[in-house]
């Protein structure tokens, strides 16, 4: 039957439930898209009932129940264990979130992090798809309140034996960065986050403001504390990714999230790289994603069945 073609993906967010269906892998059209609140602030149960609201949804329009859901999760499946690790939404911690999902909904369920579907989104409908057909391994980066990262090779997600592939946010970058709750001191998402950078601005000259507005600032040129902000985000982001390089060396790198946004790290930051690669220039295209925040349903609508 032609809905078995049909690629259904929910993505688990901190404050929202969304749920897709795309036509085919091959032709990625939307059919369906609807979100509802999380509310995981009321607890597990709250949340798998109201992904099985999401579901209802979409199993109303498509007139079908699927075999399978894959799900863009906050954190990740330990595949030792089975149970949620990491996940902002502490109430998934320490669950069996894949088995009651496939109990509740009767269907096979994948999980993911968020960082892979993002990256695997970028890379099957999204810029990669468009701009580099033929690269064979991406990396994705989100770099906003948190930072993280994902790995797909040739369309599909690199998990890795412990499920944390890809997660570059929590490799030691600065020691002079904020603790974080991985347990070390200055990991990436501690110096390059947003929350990271304001910070590091504030204990500069003493008051808080956001990071569109310290950018601003240096843009005009007029607040030393902005300059030294910024100048310190690209020259740590070059040593960051130089890492990532360095060890995988993807075809392409493509960077989410809101610090994402400001555009000298795609020149300043990419030339911050080279002095830390074992190669004489950075040939790596790094890029701004094209799906936005519809990357992480997209991404788990194209995650293949356990």
């Amino acid at each position: 039957m032609q809905h078995q073609q049909n690629l259904w993906g929910i993505d688990l967010g901190g404050t929202k439930v969304e749920g897709a269906i795309l036509e085919s892998a091959s032709n990625p059209q939307v059919l369906f898209r609807d979100r509802l609140p999380t509310g995981s602030e009321r607890g597990y149960d709250h949340i798998l009932n109201q992904i099985a609201s999401v579901v209802d949804k979409m199993k109303a329009a498509a007139g079908y129940t699927p075999e399978h859901i894959g799900f863009a999760t906050p954190g990740i499946r330990d595949p030792q264990t089975g149970t949620m690790k990491n996940c902002n939404s502490t109430a998934l911690n320490g669950r069996f979130l894949r088995e009651d999902l496939e109990e509740k909904l009767g269907v096979r369920v994948t999980l993911a992090n968020d960082a892979n579907c993002f990256a695997l989104a970028e890379a099957r409908m999204g810029i990669v798809k468009r701009d580099f057909p033929k690269a064979r391994v991406v990396f994705g980066v989100i770099m906003g309140t948190g930072v993280g990262g994902g790995v797909v090779v040739d369309g599909q997600v690199i998990s890795g034996r412990h499920g944390i592939g890809g997660e570059w946010g929590h490799n030691l970058l600065d020691p002079s960065g904020l603790p974080c709750y991985c347990g070390k001191t200055g990991c990436v998402e501690q110096v390059l986050s947003g929350p990271a950078l304001q910070d590091y601005y504030q204990k500069r000259c003493g008051h808080s403001v956001t990071m569109k507005e310290i950018y601003e600032a240096y843009l005009r040129g007029d607040d030393p504390d902005a300059q030294a902000t910024i100048h310190r985000m690209i020259s740590l982001f070059g040593k960051a990714i130089s890492v990532i390089i360095n060890i995988l060396d993807p075809d392409v790198i493509v960077i989410g999230g809101g610090v994402g946004n400001i555009d000298l790290l795609y020149s300043e930051g990419k030339e911050a790289i080279r002095p830390h690669i074992f190669n004489n220039t950075v040939a790596t295209p790094i890029v701004k994603p094209l799906l936005g925040d519809s990357a992480g349903v997209f991404g788990a609508a194209y995650l293949r069945p356990h």
